[in-house]
């Protein structure tokens, strides 16, 4: 048997917990398909999003592989927070010594999971590659940019992308393998359908609401913006669901906001709930 190919995945955040799960079944796939060339794979859960109700769950439903490491970074500043992933994860590829690092979107774990191993002579694969708001206030865009520029092998979700890293000169190492977010509601949508009860819980009907996220520094932080959201959300025919993130829960304790009593505010909600919700909004 050759020798496997030791991988170590860094995701932190719960896009990267649902794109993480496609790849996990992918690389199980292909080790009992292929026994002489396994892939070992171990996970680093860097804590960036730390609530039950963000990380745990998904890991539970999705039946992700449980992170080798859970490094409990937690929330904190850009600075602060990427820092201290970038020391932690350090540490386990000193320790772990993996062929490759695989990163995932665009968040802080995926620029500080990037940065660690290419300092280290580690290579770095990208998943969701190439892709742009062409809006450099977004920290994302800044994360996404850097991890493209030092990975050495970018994988693409669409034709799009591929082109937007050819404008900025990067052709070597870029594939279009699709877009593995599609990949999970296709496996996914199914489960959604036999297990959540998010609909009955609600007391919902099919086409009977809107569905609403709220979580953009860009809307949450500026000065009358959240205010204007709730505002337009008042002029809603239907009731408008918002599973609110806790860092906009927090934002808003600090605001005199107008609440509209046709909007229900939830917790974070799992990932099949989601998948439901929106398979039955009027709108989102």
């Amino acid at each position: 048997m050759s020798k496997a190919i030791k991988l170590i995945t860094i995701v932190g955040a719960r896009p990267q917990f649902v794109k993480a799960a496609a790849v996990s079944r992918a690389i199980a796939r292909h080790n009992a398909e292929n026994p002489g060339t396994p892939v070992d794979e171990t996970i680093i859960h860097t804590g960036q999003h730390y609530d039950a109700n963000m990380s745990q769950v998904f890991f539970d439903e999705l039946k992700i592989p449980a992170p080798g490491h859970h490094l409990g970074v937690g929330s904190g500043s850009h600075g602060r927070q990427t820092g201290a992933m970038l020391d932690k994860i350090e540490q386990v590829l000193l320790s772990d010594r993996p062929d490759w690092v695989l990163v995932y979107g665009d968040t802080n774990s995926t620029l500080a999971g990037a940065v660690a191993a290419v300092k280290l002579h580690i290579p770095v694969a990208h998943v969701e590659a190439g892709l742009r708001s062409f809006n450099r206030k977004m920290p994302e865009e800044i994360n996404r940019i850097v991890a493209d520029s030092i990975s050495d092998v970018l994988m693409c979700p669409t034709d799009t992308a591929v082109k937007n890293l050819a404008r900025e000169g990067v052709t070597r190492g870029v594939h279009n393998v699709g877009d593995v977010m599609y990949d999970s509601v296709l496996f996914n949508s199914e489960l959604a359908s036999k297990q959540s009860r998010i609909l009955e819980t609600l007391k919902l009907e099919s086409n009977g609401y809107f569905l609403a996220t709220l979580h953009r520094a860009e809307n949450t932080d500026e000065a009358g913006r959240l205010e204007a959201i709730f505002a337009a959300f008042a002029k809603s025919p239907l009731p408008v669901i918002l599973p609110l993130h806790p860092r906009t829960q927090k934002v808003m304790q600090g605001r005199s906001i107008a609440m509209v009593p046709h909007v229900r505010i939830l917790d974070p909600v799992s990932y099949l709930d989601v998948l439901i919700l929106e398979k039955n909004a009027r709108g989102f």
